[in-house]
């Protein structure tokens, strides 16, 4: 892992582009992305235990221009599962969302199972990422799990960045470690707490409702955290789901392969019967209020909490006041606009790479005929007095023989 982090390009540009919403729900912050056409139902991302909303930025970026709603969500501080599915059930009221897709990475993938068990009506479709069905392992492996809550900072983060792999990675793959490693040092000592709680607390995912048709297993086969008999036990709950491989990847494959991971999502999307409509992308104002909420409704949240209960219409006027479709050419053009402006960006950055490489080039070629001069200068200095020599001993042999004759 590097010691200095750089926030990459097109990160910088989706920060610029798409907002990230707060809103308090009872006694818990909600923080989340949300992306796309409205009257879609959406593809709620649920990152691990190390993960935060912004490491789905690629999937928003990508997904949403192709006519998919993406919802992002920091895991809140809540210290049991049932807390956790309670609360997210509450979020998707606050938000007006009654159906959805889950994508659960590690501790991401075993929530969305839960949430799945307990309520069925509202999960359409999983997709899963390397994770698990039962968290006894890693209470097994944290001797202190008790005293997880009351353990300082330092200590969890320490844990939680033991668990990524550090080593030579490939470049993709070590820019993927060194993002996620910068989203830790974001979290505070609740949200880690809270998270190492929910993975070492005793859970088992029981059966579930849905059909494995419904399921896509997505995992790496270079190297994982999650353990290979707990990624085996969860192909075995669900032989009937699909399974998707990545040759490499790492823990985060949706940084460091996103075009796979997103080929993969829309794949399972359209064969559960999610069909991407272009014809209802949004587009991103100059303001940057997004695809779903305004930056007003988060102000006056932030400024009035209110406490939405379980109640669906709690934001219904809000739901209503964003169009279900364009109303003219104008909006798909500046989506793609969008999407070229970041192809812009990055060869913009290519550009300048380019540049640099040519620079150290160029300074390469000159420093190299300084030396071949140099070492010239130096071999003439070495041979001239043996020139000098050899023409003063020719010189006197040539005197002499003309004195014999």
């Amino acid at each position: 892992m590097k010691s200095v982090f750089s926030a990459p390009g097109d990160y910088v540009y989706f920060k610029s582009q798409v907002p990230l919403h707060k809103i308090p729900i009872g006694t818990k912050q909600w923080r989340y992305y949300d992306f796309g056409p409205k009257v879609v139902p959406p593809l709620v991302c649920l990152p691990g235990t190390a993960g935060t909303a912004d490491v789905y930025y690629k999937q928003i970026m990508s997904l949403s221009m192709k006519g998919y709603r993406v919802i992002s969500v920091d895991i809140p501080c809540v210290w049991n599962h049932q807390e956790w599915i309670q609360s997210f059930e509450k979020f998707l009221d606050a938000i007006d969302v009654h159906h959805i897709h889950l994508y659960g990475t590690s501790l991401g993938g075993f929530l969305a199972q839960l949430f799945a068990q307990h309520r069925p009506r509202r999960v359409k479709s999983l997709i899963l990422s390397n994770t698990f069905l039962e968290t006894r392992t890693f209470a097994a492996a944290m001797p202190w799990a008790p005293i997880v809550g009351w353990a300082p900072t330092f200590l969890l983060k320490r844990y939680v960045l033991t668990g990524i792999r550090d080593g030579p990675h490939e470049p993709f793959i070590a820019d993927s470690v060194d993002f996620v490693v910068s989203q830790v040092e974001t979290l505070k000592r609740d949200d880690l707490a809270s998270r190492l709680t929910l993975t070492v607390d005793n859970a088992s995912v029981k059966p579930l409702l849905l059909s494995d048709s419904f399921i896509t297993i997505m995992d790496t086969n270079d190297y994982s955290s999650i353990p290979q008999e707990l990624k085996d036990q969860l192909g075995e709950r669900y032989p009937g789901a699909r399974r998707a491989y990545l040759k490499t990847g790492g823990d985060f494959p949706f940084l460091s392969r996103p075009d796979e991971v997103n080929l993969h999502l829309q794949l399972h999307l359209r064969r559960v019967g999610l069909e991407a409509h272009l014809e209802l992308v949004q587009s991103i104002p100059k303001d940057g209020t997004g695809g779903s909420h305004s930056k007003e409704n988060d102000k006056d949240r932030d400024d009035e909490p209110k406490d939405y209960g379980g109640n669906p219409d709690s934001n219904s006027e809000e739901s209503q006041s964003s169009p279900s479709a364009p109303q003219s050419s104008e909006f798909h053009g500046l989506d793609s606009q969008l999407l070229s402006n970041a192809e812009i960006h990055h060869e913009n950055e290519n550009s300048v790479v380019l540049n640099r490489s040519a620079m150290l080039m160029n300074q390469h070629d000159a420093a190299t005929r300084i030396l071949l001069q140099s070492t010239w200068e130096l071999v003439i200095v070495s041979l001239l007095p043996i020139c000098v020599g050899t023409l003063y001993i020719s010189s006197n042999n040539a005197r002499k023989f003309r004195q014999l004759l």
